[in-house]
């Protein structure tokens, strides 16, 4: 494992420095990182995918489990730092790459079961979060993913119907996947260190629950009524209004259908009552719409 001189050490022999504008804070705790490991539940048999990987600390203890590890990193300095780390390791393989656009299906053909562990950078989390469901959706092999976030966003992740933190990233991905809060984590794990605290949280994929009968206008209806959260429900469907997809009902009928009370506030509501809703204007006749 990497300590904050070996990483120092790293930065300078290969003439780098952190970039803030991808978000490159490294792990530098050996402790850390081997529990990261232990957390994931990582053993010999597994197939790993982690995204920013960086200088390897993470990479490092991954290995020691004996799995095989597809390390990913879009930076090309410290993706051939990071080469050079592993380079006696047999069971890591380096790809310079954005996870944002990779072809993933091509990547992960090799083994029909991955599991996913990364730190994150804080500036594009919910992005990746958001492909990461995709993909599953899309039938790519992802059981599970172990991801290092900004405590804040970690916090929305998990946050309860009522919550302050309770929006859109709860519901969207609580939707698609079990989520827990497995690790909190000081800044001064990392160099340089965040002017934030940080958390890891483990997503378990599984199918949406429940299910929706058009996924793509359960997003969109989610995320329009949060732009009008201080608003009541009734005010803020009308924020759906010149969005493309099904047919709109008015937003008293697709309401009154769903047994919901107008005046209720978006955050009010759970992921069943949202995927009720959807299903309502999903299906609802030309007579019904605005």
């Amino acid at each position: 494992m990497h300590s904050r001189t070996d990483i120092a050490a790293l930065l300078s022999q290969h003439g780098l420095a952190p970039r803030r504008d991808l978000g490159q804070n490294f792990v530098v705790d050996a402790n850390t990182v081997r529990k990261i490991a232990r957390l994931a539940e990582v053993g010999t048999s597994d197939h790993v995918v982690e995204i920013g990987a960086g200088l390897g600390s993470l990479t490092l203890a991954l290995a020691e489990t004996g799995a095989t590890i597809t390390a990913i990193e879009v930076d090309r300095g410290v993706a051939a730092a990071l080469r050079t780390v592993v380079a006696d390791v047999t069971n890591v393989k380096v790809v310079e790459d954005d996870a944002m656009r990779l072809d993933w299906t091509a990547l992960l053909a090799t083994s029909p079961q991955w599991v996913l562990v990364a730190n994150l950078p804080y500036n594009v989390a919910s992005p990746i979060m958001f492909k990461l469901v995709e993909l599953h959706a899309a039938g790519v092999p992802l059981v599970d993913a172990t991801l290092m976030l900004q405590r804040e966003v970690a916090d929305r992740l998990v946050a309860p119907p009522g919550s302050r933190d309770y929006g859109v990233l709860s519901i969207l991905i609580g939707h698609a996947a079990d989520v827990e809060t497995v690790l909190k984590l000081p800044a001064g794990a990392f160099r340089p260190p965040p002017t934030v605290l940080s958390s890891l949280v483990r997503l378990r994929f599984r199918p949406p629950r429940p299910p929706v009968k058009d996924a793509a206008f359960f997003g969109a209806l989610v995320q329009a009524v949060f732009t009008r959260r201080r608003k009541t429900l009734a005010n803020a469907l009308l924020a759906l209004d010149g969005r493309s997809g099904p047919p709109l009902a008015r937003p008293a009928e697709a309401l009154a259908a769903a047994g919901l009370d107008g005046s209720r506030r978006p955050e009010t509501l759970s992921i069943a009552e949202f995927a009720i809703l959807a299903d309502i204007y999903s299906s609802a006749p030309r007579s019904a719409v605005l």
